[in-house]
């Protein structure tokens, strides 16, 4: 077991020892009984308080950032079940639009996604790049970083918003103050780019491709703004003391200049079969409308019934119209929305291991990676083939509807007890009132926290339960995600991880026993 663990394991049940001798904890504080402990004595303190809503009214409380549309966030989630298997499944289409993805072990070595959807309806795009090879290596932090983004300015206003899209393979120059040359890169396929300089002067140019224009610079917020030049692309020179990670460059196409290809069609997918642990966490969604293609007589018994798909088409599975996602959200709206469980810092908390890489290997013919790019602050995914030629060696993973890669802010290991129902049906326990260990990446770190599932008093008086809970072990308050997207990869309780050192970690998955 890694050293990490045992030390967790060890600080857990000084805790209990202590609940157990003073009976309460306090009432701001979160009760915990973490289930991968085979002892977990009962506990009568209240979790922590969850009144006042976590996030502003018109940011989304799954991301802890402002959405394009807030009258979307008056709309119930939708969960859908989203296969990885058949690997004709690949690439998905819609996983970089979901606030939140639980990655769920469905046995014989297969996983699959069940997507949360909130707050903004996926939607196919023509992706626009520049006229450079669009960066596909993720970027590592070796001295004073600087850099951020080209972004395409959908409504005109000069202004960086968060839902706008980045412009990929666009060149960005780095030259010394007196005209030096010093190096060059290109954006990422989201529009993000970085280099490592040492202390001094510099300037950079972005050149923009033929049918684009810059927008108008230093309109307002620097962390908003656009700093190149609307003529030459070229910015002020600027002093780099330290990392300077808002230097950015906004872009609108030219009338009738960019040649469009064919859109994706506007389908989520593809959508298979349920599982028990679906239950579980559409508890944590009130009003919420569950997508799957079917289950089997015991699983279809204990699940929400919203709406099902064909499961008998091939490719993967059914593909889901957009449209029929709006529909479905609105006909399933039945009171207040209210998902404000946790909290969101830009600020990376203290503490923490270096984490620059997450190896996953679920199976030999199923395995992921997670690499930080620092340029961009996110963990890019990778999956593998499903080849046995190529086992272990993982691609870039992309999404179907934009030909973008995967980028999520925060990846949790989540350790939560399976229970085996008969070889290929498992139920995994998520349901009210359990606690247990996760590991948070976020920011290059890797965080031991807890998760919870234990009622709030607001949830109890309401009987409308919140998302599942994030909590610092050290004082059992929230735990700070960082604002942005979530993958909540859902383990057995006996899997390690383990340090391979240089910030890289390997997470071996345990099977449950009996499981096929």
């Amino acid at each position: 077991m890694p050293s990490h663990k045992r030390q967790t394991i060890f600080v857990v049940l000084i805790c209990f020892l202590f609940v157990f001798i003073f009976s309460a904890c306090k009432a701001e504080e979160i009760a915990l009984t973490p289930t991968r402990i085979p002892v977990t004595p009962t506990v009568t303190a209240e979790p922590l308080p969850t009144t006042t809503p976590l996030v502003p009214p018109s940011f989304n409380p799954l991301t802890g950032l402002p959405v394009e549309d807030a009258s979307l966030l008056d709309l119930p989630a939708l969960l859908i079940s989203i296969s990885h298997f058949p690997v004709n499944a690949r690439p998905q289409a819609g996983l970089s639009f979901a606030p939140w993805v639980f990655e769920i072990y469905i046995t014989e070595g297969a996983t699959r996604f069940l997507s949360t959807f909130y707050g903004q309806f996926p939607e196919p795009e023509n992706t626009i790049n520049g006229d450079c090879i669009v960066r596909g290596e993720p970027f590592a932090q070796t001295a004073n970083i600087i850099g951020n983004r080209v972004w395409l300015d959908a409504n005109g206003n000069n202004t960086q918003e968060v839902w706008e899209r980045g412009v990929g393979g666009v060149c960005v120059y780095l030259f010394l103050e007196d005209g030096t040359l010093v190096s060059q890169t290109s954006t990422d396929s989201n529009g993000y780019y970085g280099f490592n300089v040492e202390a001094g002067r510099y300037v950079l140019v972005f050149q923009k491709p033929a049918w684009m224009q810059f927008v108008q610079k230093n309109v307002g917020d620097e962390n908003q703004d656009s700093d190149a030049d609307p003529v030459t692309g070229q910015t002020e020179a600027f002093d780099v003391n330290s990392a300077l990670l808002n230097l950015d460059a906004g872009l609108v196409l030219l009338p009738d200049s960019f040649p469009t290809s064919e859109l994706a069609p506007a389908k989520v997918g593809p959508i298979r079969s349920g599982r028990l642990i679906y239950a579980d966490i559409a508890q944590f969604f009130p009003d919420s409308c569950l997508i799957y293609a079917f289950a089997s007589p015991e699983v279809l018994d204990e699940l929400p019934k919203c709406f099902f798909v064909n499961h008998d088409i091939q490719g993967g599975g059914y593909m889901l119209e957009i449209s029929e996602m709006r529909r479905l959200a609105r006909e399933s709206k039945n009171g207040a929305v209210d998902y404000s469980s946790n909290i969101f810092d830009t600020v990376p908390p203290a503490g923490g291991v270096d984490a620059s890489k997450l190896h996953v290997y679920i199976a030999y013919l199923n395995q992921s990676a997670w690499v930080y790019d620092a340029a961009s602050e996110s963990y890019w995914r990778y999956v593998d083939d499903a080849d046995f030629e190529t086992a272990g060696i993982v691609n870039p993973e992309t999404d179907r509807l934009t030909n973008r890669q995967l980028q999520f802010e925060n990846v949790i290991v989540l350790f939560a007890e399976h229970d085996v129902i008969s070889p290929t049906n498992l139920d995994i326990h998520l349901e009210e009132n359990r606690t247990g260990y996760a590991l948070l990446f976020r920011d290059g770190r890797m965080y031991d926290i807890f998760w919870s599932t234990q009622l709030s008093n607001e949830e109890k008086r309401t009987e409308r339960h919140k998302p599942i809970k994030f909590v610092n072990v050290d004082d059992k308050t929230l735990m700070p995600l960082k604002p942005g997207r979530t993958w909540i990869l859902v383990v057995t309780p006996d899997t390690p991880v383990t340090d391979q050192g240089g910030g890289k970690w390997f997470l071996n998955f345990v099977q449950p026993d009996g499981a096929k």
